[in-house]
């Protein structure tokens, strides 16, 4: 019998829920088991969550660990000028020549999409300057996450229409296959683990014809194509001022390979990076 000497493809886990269900907080607990772990964590920002992630750290009058690297890659709104061109064109353009309108504007430094992607090429971190080097070459022992899928669908999506405010069809094609892409590299083609927040919508399965709360991207195509990619779906919940995971929740597209089935899960990332590194026999 031969040793199967290959390592334990790390988690890619997806944290989905409300507003203030506490995705960027659970971060935190990331940061703890690295730490613990000799692990990295690089955590890429496309939306205003790093204050709630430094809070973790802060309000307990500590800060972040060594071993945690966050860069912040936003995408700029449109700005007054572009929002009074738009109300310009609206008026004066039917639906059809607004559609088949081009954003001039919307390549180089105005495609968010891209500067992300760039971010990923060499990562810089923003505390200390230093370079992470391209996603796709990070080691094992080092986590990526992002933070969250919204903006980056979001940015995605100005890619493709820049700032016109109309999307055709082929627009949503588009910037789902691009969207897709990028998902599928962070899930099968790193090694290291994986990990992402993500709003969520009601939205119909389209094979079981029902109502289901799902991960929220580009218009509702993606809705059942992204949790394929990943080994933990978690739905995080808010009661009053008690904050859980859940994996059991009836009507939401849930997933977890860690987790067991259930309601009121302590939100740790540890539980669910330890039986991970079990499984892999302590090989990390």
């Amino acid at each position: 019998m031969t040793e199967d000497t290959r390592t334990l493809a790390g988690p890619k886990v997806v944290l989905m829920g409300l507003g203030g269900t506490g995705k960027s907080y659970a971060l935190g607990t990331l940061a703890e088991w690295c730490e613990r772990n000799a692990f990295e964590l690089a955590i890429l920002y496309t939306e205003n969550s790093l204050e709630t992630f430094l809070g973790y750290f802060r309000d307990k009058g500590k800060e972040p660990p060594a071993c945690v690297y966050w860069h912040q890659q936003q995408t700029r709104p449109l700005s007054l000028k572009q929002l009074v061109n738009n109300a310009d064109m609206s008026g004066k353009l039917t639906y059809e020549a607004l559609t088949k309108s081009v954003d001039g504007n919307r390549g180089g430094d105005n495609n968010a999409f891209w500067k992300i992607l760039q971010s990923c090429s060499d990562f810089k971190d923003d505390r200390t300057g230093k370079s992470l080097g391209a996603l796709d070459t990070f080691p094992a022992n080092r986590i990526f996450a992002i933070d969250s899928l919204t903006e980056l669908a979001n940015a995605a999506m100005k890619m493709q229409v820049g700032g016109r405010p109309t999307a055709a069809q082929h627009d949503y094609m588009v910037a789902q296959g691009n969207l897709m892409n990028f998902l599928r590299l962070c899930t099968q083609g790193i090694d290291c683990p994986f990990v992402m927040t993500a709003h969520v919508d009601r939205l119909e399965d389209a094979v079981t014809q029902s109502s289901k709360t799902m991960i929220k991207s580009i218009g509702r195509a993606l809705a059942t194509d992204i949790p394929t990619l990943f080994s933990d779906v978690i739905y995080c919940v808010r009661n009053g001022d008690k904050f859980t995971w859940d994996t059991a929740a009836y009507g939401v597209d849930v997933k977890t390979r860690s987790l067991g089935y259930r309601s009121g899960i302590t939100p740790d990332f540890a539980l669910i990076f330890d039986v991970w590194a079990k499984r892999a026999g302590g090989k990390k």
